[in-house]
C-alpha cells in the first residue's frame, strides 16, 4: 500500500512529460506550417548561409594580419614548443625569434585560407541534410557545427598539403614559417647544450598543428557569419536567405 502514491506520482509526472513532449511537436508543426517553408527550401537556404559564411571568413581570413591580428584565431606555437616560452630567456634574442615565428606561421595560414574556399565549397554541396529544420530552430551555430561534424576530417585532408606548401613559402623576410620555426628549435637546443641544460625539442609537428589551428579559426569564423545571417536581416544577401531566415 506505501507504493501507491509513488505510482500514482510516477504515472502524473509521466502524463505531463508526454503532453510537454505532444506540446513541443505540436508548436514545432505550427512553426513550419506558418513559414509555409518545405524542407528542402530550408537545406537549401542552409547551405546558402553556410557558402555566404565561408566565403566571407576566407576573405576576411585570407589578408594580412587576417589570423595574426585577431587574438580569437591568431595561432601560437605547436605543444612541443613550450619549453621554449618557459626558458625563453635563456635564449639569446629568443623572443625575437618567437615573435618572428609566429608571425610566420600565421602568415602562411593566411595564404593558404584562400586555398580552402573550394575545398568548402564541395563540402557544402556535398553534405546531406535530412532534418533542415532541427537545424535551422537548434542554436545560433548549428548548422556551422553540423558541417564541421560532417566534413572536417576530408577538409583537413585536403587543407594539409596547401598549409603545408605555404609554411615551405618565404612570406616574412626571406625565410619561411619552416624555416623560422627550425631556427628556433636550433637556437634552444644550441642554449640548452643540446639537452645538457633543459630537455631538447627533436619534435616539428608544425604542419599539423597549422592546418588544425587554421581551420578552427575558419570555423569560428563561419559560426560568426551564420549567427550575423540568424540576427540581422542585412546579412541576408539572397532570396533564399531572406525566405528562410525572413526579411525583417
Amino acid at each position: 500500500m506505501k507504493l501507491r502514491p509513488r505510482l500514482v506520482y510516477l504515472a502524473l509526472a509521466l502524463t505531463m512529460s508526454a503532453s510537454a513532449v505532444f506540446t513541443s511537436c505540436d508548436e514545432v508543426n505550427d512553426i513550419i506550417q506558418d513559414t509555409g517553408l518545405t524542407n528542402e527550401e530550408v537545406i537549401q537556404g542552409l547551405k546558402s548561409a553556410l557558402t555566404v559564411g565561408t566565403d566571407t571568413s576566407v576573405s576576411v581570413l585570407s589578408v594580412v594580419d587576417g589570423y595574426y591580428g585577431d587574438d580569437l584565431v591568431k595561432i601560437l606555437l605547436p605543444d612541443e614548443a613550450a619549453a621554449i616560452i618557459k626558458n625563453i630567456s635563456k635564449v639569446p634574442g629568443g623572443t625575437a625569434l618567437v615573435e618572428s615565428t609566429i608571425k610566420a606561421i600565421n602568415r602562411s595560414a593566411e595564404d593558404a585560407a584562400i586555398e580552402a574556399k573550394p575545398i568548402f565549397i564541395d563540402a557544402i554541396t556535398g553534405i546531406t541534410i535530412t532534418d533542415g529544420f532541427a537545424i535551422l530552430n537548434g542554436d545560433s551555430n548549428a548548422a556551422t557545427t553540423y558541417l564541421r561534424g560532417k566534413t572536417e576530417t576530408n577538409l583537413t585532408a585536403a587543407f594539409t598539403p596547401k598549409i603545408s606548401a605555404s609554411l615551405n613559402k618565404t612570406l616574412v623576410g626571406n625565410i619561411s614559417a619552416e624555416s623560422a620555426y627550425k631556427d628556433l628549435i636550433n637556437a634552444y637546443n644550441t642554449a640548452s647544450l643540446n639537452g645538457v641544460l633543459f630537455a631538447k625539442i627533436e619534435t616539428n609537428s608544425l604542419t599539423e598543428h597549422t592546418t588544425k589551428k587554421a581551420l578552427s579559426g575558419l570555423f569560428l569564423k563561419v559560426a560568426d557569419e551564420e549567427l550575423k545571417i540568424r540576427t540581422d536581416v542585412t546579412h541576408r544577401v539572397n532570396d533564399i536567405l531572406k525566405k528562410v531566415f525572413g526579411e525583417e
